[in-house]
């Protein structure tokens, strides 16, 4: 039939215990009609780009009750997460074939997506590449901005430490803090990254964490009057060699844990009385809370996009084939810069 098209889908073979491998992964083929069911308020979209998030890997485990914040994906089914898609039907009167939006979606080449009140259109294509709206323009961008502005409260002159700074996220919060008047310090796990911290992305200074023995001598190297804010995207031992580090009332925004998604016990952290000691404020947040503050974080980050004051790197895997490859990846850091999977260039 001439509306029936074959749909490629990338599915979780079994829930994972330990690193994710690419065998946890495959792709498969089906058929689809491209029409939303008769009396469906829902919309049809071709996926264009996939983000490859580190959350994702919560749910690739089996839940338990309290376990996490989004549901875990179902073994012999496509997994879902933040995407652009162009709208193919719809049967929803705010969106219109045609539409660029950003949102869930399937991994695979088309998604029935029935809740498109929580997609967003996308405006501004102008000179901006539409895979940003994966990164700079979507979850991560918001994550950088929320966690930073919203959370970490800076003011001009702040120290600020960011982990895993190479990353989707923490490219972007050194360069919003170097615009806010920081001293940034960002570590990263090859001397590729480190090298793009200090010369594409203008850190203060970088270090490789898997060559420093004792982080707790390497962070008082770096910040010798200690750290106001810490934007936490690995947990673990960084963690506690960061609390010994942090200046009285300093500011922890705890966006992620990196190196412990994979591990069956996770490490304890021993410096935790330094919160009392010293103050310090952390605090974890969500980005679902702070997605009304999305047309604010455009208005602050299009004009410094256009005036070349941020720069974005991708790394982008092109085809579903590749997906798993793609996503696993990000767990020992193979990725430089904000992982992409290209489903289908516009």
């Amino acid at each position: 039939m001439a509306n029936e098209t074959t749909n490629k889908q990338v599915i979780l073979r079994d829930f994972v215990v330990g690193f994710p491998k690419e065998t946890d992964l495959y792709v498969t083929s089906g058929t689809l009609t491209l029409r939303v069911p008769e009396g469906s308020t829902g919309v049809l979209v071709k996926n264009l780009y996939l983000s490859c998030d580190p959350y994702m890997r919560g749910r690739m485990k089996k839940s338990r009750p309290g376990d996490g914040y989004v549901e875990a994906f179902q073994p012999g089914s496509p997994i879902s997460g933040f995407g652009v898609c162009r709208v193919v039907d719809s049967g929803n009167p705010d969106f219109k074939k045609g539409d660029l939006v950003w949102g869930i979606t399937g991994w695979e080449e088309y998604s029935l997506i029935s809740a498109p009140e929580n997609l967003f259109k996308i405006k501004h294509t102008d000179g901006i590449p539409l895979s940003y709206y994966t990164g700079l323009l979507g979850i991560a961008g918001m994550t950088a901005y929320v966690g930073f502005f919203e959370v970490c409260s800076p003011k001009k002159g702040d120290t600020v430490f960011v982990s895993a700074a190479s990353g989707a996220v923490g490219q972007l919060v050194g360069q919003f803090a170097k615009l806010t008047g920081c001293y940034v310090v960002g570590s990263a796990g090859s001397k590729e990254k480190v090298d793009l911290l200090k010369n594409k992305f203008k850190f203060d200074d970088a270090f490789n964490y898997k060559e420093e023995p004792d982080l707790d001598a390497a962070l008082k190297r770096y910040f010798s009057d200690g750290i106001d804010i810490y934007f936490e995207n690995v947990g673990g031992k960084m963690l506690d060699a960061v609390l010994l580090n942090m200046r009285r009332h300093g500011r922890i925004a705890a966006c992620g844990m990196i190196s412990q998604y994979n591990l069956q016990q996770p490490e304890g952290v021993h410096n935790l009385a330094q919160i009392i000691f010293k103050e310090i404020r952390m605090v974890g947040f969500l980005l679902t809370e702070y997605f009304r503050q999305y047309p604010k974080y455009l208005e602050m980050v299009l004009p410094l996009i256009r005036e070349g004051k941020i720069v974005y790197v991708e790394d982008t895997a092109e085809g579903l084939e590749n997906a798993a490859g793609a996503l696993v990846g990000l767990f020992s850091g193979k990725n430089i810069g904000k992982q992409v999977v290209v489903v289908a260039h516009e």
